[in-house]
């Protein structure tokens, strides 16, 4: 499994952005970011909300 969703730089048209996962017949996107799956979308969503909290709280000191 890749824990960096944002660097799919090996297979970025043929893989999944979160999991490196071929895509099937179906691709999600999600901020032009093309996922395998509806889990990868909750996935990627969540990470994105906790990288926005994170600078939040980093910004408030």
């Amino acid at each position: 499994m890749n824990d960096r969703p944002y660097s799919s730089q090996h297979c970025s048209v043929q893989c999944c952005a979160m999991c490196g996962r071929r895509f099937g017949l179906v691709r999600y996107y999600r901020w032009r970011t093309a996922l395998c799956s509806k889990k990868c979308v909750v996935r990627f969503k969540e990470r994105q909300e906790a990288d926005h909290n994170w600078l939040r709280a980093i910004a408030n000191g």
